[in-house]
This record gives structure tokens, C-alpha cells and sequence, in this order.
């Protein structure tokens, strides 16, 4: 009788495990409070668009356990700043934002991830609020794995100067992010205990 060898398994990529890992991180701790964290962000997001200036700031509804952005859009809102929402399109693709801020209406989008209606104006970020799943100090970060904001950053740094800030809690720190060349790193990482500047470690060009 022939037997088929049974081929050897696969072992897991090295960033989903990392992934897995700050998300798990994430879930267990104890010491997230999510409406403090949702303040400190839109105080702490409002400092840096009013030291930086942008045209307009994107950021994101809350998938889950991240954090909310909510307040910081109703902060900005009040102060006049254009702000925008994306629109996840097909896999393999950038993402479209879209003017939008609290109170105007909103369509059901992949994920169940609420967006601005298609009715309202197109737009380019100049400063991005950017959720993770993991993060390093020199701006490498894990997203969800399909890569949207990667090509997103690329597609608008290849137009002009933008800033991108992750959003996230402490605890999905992670000491080194395995990274390849497509990989867009952030400007800057907000988490509830610091503002870190990851330029200040980016090589000299």
C-alpha cells in the first residue's frame, strides 16, 4: 500500500503573529478606558492639526475595541476643519474618502463599517488619523492584513506632503515590526499615555 506523504505545515507569517498577539494585548488589558482614551485623543489630535495646519483630517469609525474618533471629529467639526471618513473599496485597491462629519448621513460599508454617502465630495487628507493593529516606535505598523492604508499613504505621499498619525492603545507596542519596501510608515503614534514622534528615529534621506 502507497502512502502520500503529508507535507510539512506551514508556519503562520511572522506579522500576523505579531497581529495576534497586540490584538490579544489589547482585549486583556485592564487598565483601557475607552471614553478616556476617545477624550485624550481628540484633545491631544486637536493640538496637532492646529500645530500642523491641514486642509483637511480624515479619520475612521471604530471597528470592534479600537478606539473611538468620534469625539475628536465633533472637536474638529466645531472648530471648523474639514474632515473626511474612508470608503473601502474592492481588495488590492486605495482607499476614497469623502467629506464627512458628525451628523451627516451615513451608508453601510464592508464590514458593517458605516461611510459617508456617496453623494459627498470626493477629497485628499493632508493629515490622517490611522487605526492599527500593531505598532513600533520608528512608525512600522500591522494593519488588518488587506493593505488599504499602505497603498493609501503611498498613493497620497506621491502627491504631497502629508502627515499619518496611528491611533492605539499602549499595549500594542510592539519592540520590532518586520517591514518590506511597500510598507508606509507613520509620522507620528497617539496611544493614551504619549504622543511618540517616530521621525526623529527615521533614516536621514
Amino acid at each position: 500500500m502507497n502512502f502520500r506523504p503529508i507535507p510539512p505545515m506551514q508556519s503562520p507569517h511572522p506579522k500576523a503573529v505579531l497581529r495576534s498577539e497586540a490584538l490579544a494585548r489589547r482585549r486583556a488589558s485592564q487598565s483601557i478606558d475607552p471614553a478616556a482614551f476617545a477624550a485624550h485623543l481628540a484633545a491631544a489630535g486637536a493640538e496637532l492639526v492646529a500645530e500642523f495646519r491641514p486642509g483637511i483630517v480624515s479619520a475612521y469609525f471604530a471597528l470592534r475595541d479600537e478606539a473611538s474618533t468620534m469625539p475628536l471629529l465633533e472637536t474638529l467639526s466645531e472648530a471648523g476643519i474639514l474632515t473626511a471618513l474612508p470608503i473601502t473599496g474592492a481588495r488590492g485597491t486605495a482607499l476614497v474618502f469623502r467629506l464627512w462629519r458628525p451628523g451627516d448621513a451615513v451608508v453601510g460599508g464592508k464590514m458593517g463599517i458605516s461611510e459617508p454617502s456617496p453623494a459627498a465630495a470626493e477629497v485628499a487628507p493632508d493629515l490622517l488619523f490611522v487605526p492599527l493593529a500593531a505598532f513600533d516606535r520608528t512608525g512600522h505598523r500591522i494593519g488588518y492584513g488587506a493593505g488599504y492604508y499602505d497603498r493609501t499613504l503611498a498613493a497620497l505621499r506621491a502627491r504631497k506632503k502629508i502627515l499619518a498619525v496611528g491611533v492605539a492603545y499602549a499595549s500594542q507596542e510592539t519592540a520590532k515590526i518586520p517591514h518590506e519596501s511597500h510598507d508606509q510608515r507613520l509620522d507620528f503614534v497617539l496611544t493614551e499615555h504619549e504622543l511618540i514622534d517616530c521621525r526623529s528615529v527615521w533614516p536621514s534621506s
